[in-house]
């Protein structure tokens, strides 16, 4: 039997199932905290905060790209997998915020991005200097185009971004990206990409790191024969046939990967960013692949009773049915932050919402955080992990009025300044009320922070009763305390508006999502999202009961 590998540090405790329950805190690292001054955050200073995590009560870290990187798509084009952007430290540092964080028995996740690498890659500067048909063009999807004489794309295959998802190259070939131009596509098929990224997995699990979040997971396995089918990839068949995403395919390379997750002790954790339909969804989280895969039915849901109890109810049973556990996301690095979207019309196009800097429709700040905390206690009483991402747990908006000048995100571009895109919930977090980036670092941040953020600082909530940092460190605190097992029991016969359920030994949690109070259920409270009265639960409010 072939002896278990030892990472260099691990978490003091080592309970191989710790991720099925765990309160995971996404850290973006370029807009965490700036130790050097340049306006960008550091991994010596997410360690720096390591502390504060600890006192927050998350379980783990996962930590957005910090790879060398062109920011062609802030991080997610990676130069080399297994080393650290020099403009956010070293290796070194990276051991440092391993050890720091298992102190404090939190573990770490790190990203990995295998559809796709940086156009600054060694692969894929050796494959444009390369002939075409060789073995380095042969890692990458590099085709012949279409046309007379080559001149038109291969397919009719679409950017997430927006524009060709083909680029042409000097001598006449076309390279794939799904993403931007300065993100080609890797080819799957390939054995020699299959063992890149199998040693990347041993390399960040042999320094200690508990786990990986796969990006775009769905998208590894592409059908190139030709004729090229058309691909959609917003309404996804239930069979596996779209040409470029969630293709049956890629569950051998995911169950490749498993192997390798599983020669560490305890054996390293995976979650999919699988955005696939819900039934095929659950094959990612299979045991005998990544373990987990992230349910975003959330993040796109009216804040209503009827759509909460639809998501949660099919969430569950396909975690029940893959012998996972479910995730819960409200906010992360790609969205509005919950508490805008929550105080938008439910209508509301965010995207047009964006490019009015936030004038219209008028958002209701005061609205959206009292249903952004409602959502948040609901989320954290539920079976299974919950996401958090940083800074909602100081109830931060959306930054919405980011000068066209300084936005970064290559939908800006590729959409012709059509679409200002992901910037918004990517700017620096407040640490204090003041100073030139509040706290974040000693200059300017790389991307500029409303004016009143301050008011939403760390330090202006820190020990303030009733504060969203408050209700977040009381939450995690209570639900560490209570939370046992993966049952759900419904209560019945509550009012249409109300989303009521018990946990272990009675925990019950109780939202009124509706617009008027409702009687508050018997027992004692033990948590509630905001100011109660008497006898009634008011509206867009959760309390938690014993």
């Amino acid at each position: 039997m072939t002896a278990k590998r030892t990472p260099t540090d691990t978490p003091r405790t080592t309970d191989p199932d710790w991720w099925r329950q765990a309160v995971v805190y996404q850290v973006y690292p370029r807009s965490f905290a700036d130790t050097t001054g340049d306006g960008l955050g550091d991994i010596a200073g997410v360690t720096s905060r390591v502390p504060y995590l600890a006192s927050l009560g998350v379980d783990a870290v996962w930590l957005s790209p910090f790879y060398p990187s062109a920011l062609a798509d802030g991080g997610y084009d990676v130069a080399d997998y297994r080393d650290v952007d020099p403009k956010l430290g070293t290796l070194d540092d990276v051991d440092a915020l391993i050890r720091a964080a298992h102190e404090h028995d939190i573990r770490i996740i790190v990203d990995v991005v295998p559809n796709h690498t940086s156009d600054q890659h060694a692969w894929f500067r050796a494959a444009l200097a390369a002939e075409p048909g060789s073995p380095e063009r042969a890692r990458y999807v590099f085709r012949d185009g279409a046309g007379e004489s080559g001149e038109l794309p291969p397919s009719n295959w679409v950017s997430n971004f927006g524009g060709s998802a083909w680029t042409r190259v000097p001598d006449g070939q076309w390279y794939l990206h799904l993403f931007a131009p300065e993100q080609p596509d890797l080819d799957w098929t390939n054995p020699e990409v299959h063992a890149e990224f199998e040693h990347t997995l041993r390399f960040w699990s042999d320094r200690g790191v508990d786990g990986f979040r796969v990006d775009v997971a769905h998208g590894l396995a592409k059908d190139l024969s030709v004729p090229y089918r058309d691909s959609n990839e917003k309404a996804l068949p239930l069979d596996g046939s779209d040409p470029l995403y969630d293709r049956d395919e890629v569950h051998e390379i995911f169950a490749g990967w498993r192997r390798v997750l599983d020669e560490y002790d305890p054996p390293r954790a995976a979650v999919a960013e699988a955005w696939a339909p819900a039934p095929r969804r659950v094959l990612y989280a299979r045991p005998t692949e990544l373990g987990q895969a992230f349910n975003f039915d959330l993040l796109e849901a009216p804040f209503e009773a009827d759509a909460f109890r639809t998501i949660i109810e099919r969430n569950l049973a396909s975690a029940e049915q893959s012998g996972a556990s479910t995730t819960w996301v409200l906010s992360n690095h790609d969205v509005v932050r919950h508490p805008t979207r929550y105080g938008l019309p439910d209508d509301a196009d965010t995207d047009a919402w964006l490019m009015t800097d936030g004038q219209d429709p008028v958002l209701d700040r005061e609205r959206g955080l009292r249903r952004a905390r409602a959502a948040t206690l609901l989320v954290l009483a539920l079976p299974g992990s919950s996401y958090v991402y940083q800074g909602e747990e100081l109830g931060l908006h959306e930054a919405p009025a980011i000068p066209h000048e300084q936005l970064q995100d290559p939908k800006w571009i590729r959409t012709g300044h059509t679409v200002k895109g992901r910037d918004g919930c990517r700017v620096p977090i407040p640490w204090t009320r003041s100073g030139p980036s509040f706290g974040f670092g000693a200059g300017a941040p790389h991307l500029p922070q409303p004016d009143d953020f301050g008011a939403s600082s760390v330090e202006a909530e820190d020990g303030v009763p009733g504060s969203t940092l408050s209700l977040y460190r009381d939450a995690l605190a209570a639900r560490r305390r209570l939370q046992q097992g993966e049952d759900l029991t419904w209560t019945p016969d509550v009012p249409a508006d109300v989303i009521a359920f018990a946990r272990h030994d009675g925990w019950r949690s109780v939202t009124n999502a509706g617009t008027t109070p409702v009687p508050m259920p018997a027992g004692t409270v033990v948590l509630a999202s905001g100011p109660l009265e008497d006898g009634v639960l008011p509206a867009e409010t959760t309390v938690w009961l014993a």
